[in-house]
C-alpha cells in the first residue's frame, strides 16, 4: 500500500486549500517545508489536559500537515519525513513534550513506515502559549524522493 493509500484508509480527509496569508509548504531543491500547523484542541498540557489528549492534538496536526503536503506535491507518494519540530502549550511543571508529540510522530510511522520513509528527526519543546490557544503546533520537511 502506497503511503497516499494508506493515509486514505485511516480515514484521513484531503480537501483543497485556498491560499492564505503565509505559505503553508514551500518548496526548495527537494524539500518540502511546512508552516507550522495548530491543533484546533485548545488548553495546556499540564492545566487540563492529559498527555492523551496532547497525542490526539499532535496527531490532528499531522492530518493537517498531510493535507497541505497533498495540497501542494498532489499526493503523499514518493515522499520521505525528515524532521518535526512539536511545539507543546505546557505549563512549567510539564516534563512530557515527546510523549505527546508522540502523536504527530506516530501518525507518519504509520504512514511511511517506522523503519523507512517515516523515520525521522524530531524536537519536542514545551512553549508557554500558542497561537490562538492551541495545544500543540507541528512544523515538518519532507524529502522529494
Amino acid at each position: 500500500m502506497t503511503p497516499q493509500q494508506k493515509a486514505e484508509s485511516l480515514g484521513i480527509q484531503f480537501t483543497k486549500q485556498q491560499p492564505g496569508y503565509l505559505a503553508m509548504v514551500v518548496r526548495t531543491g527537494n524539500l518540502l517545508m511546512t508552516s507550522g500547523h495548530v491543533s484546533d484542541m485548545k488548553g495546556k498540557l499540564g492545566a487540563g489536559l492529559t498527555v492523551d489528549q496532547g497525542k490526539q492534538a499532535a496527531k490532528e496536526c499531522a492530518e493537517k500537515i498531510l493535507n497541505s503536503i497533498w495540497n501542494f506535491h498532489g499526493t503523499l507518494d514518493g515522499l520521505r519525513v525528515l524532521k518535526l519540530l512539536g511545539c507543546v502549550n505546557s505549563t512549567l511543571e510539564f516534563h512530557e513534550q515527546h510523549l505527546v508529540v508522540n502523536g504527530c510522530s506516530d501518525l507518519l510511522h504509520e504512514i511511511y513506515g517506522k523503519t523507512s520513509n517515516g523515520f525521522h528527526a524530531r524536537s519536542a519543546l514545551g512553549f508557554a502559549q500558542i497561537p490562538t490557544g492551541s495545544a500543540v503546533e507541528v512544523e515538518a520537511i519532507f524529502e522529494i524522493l
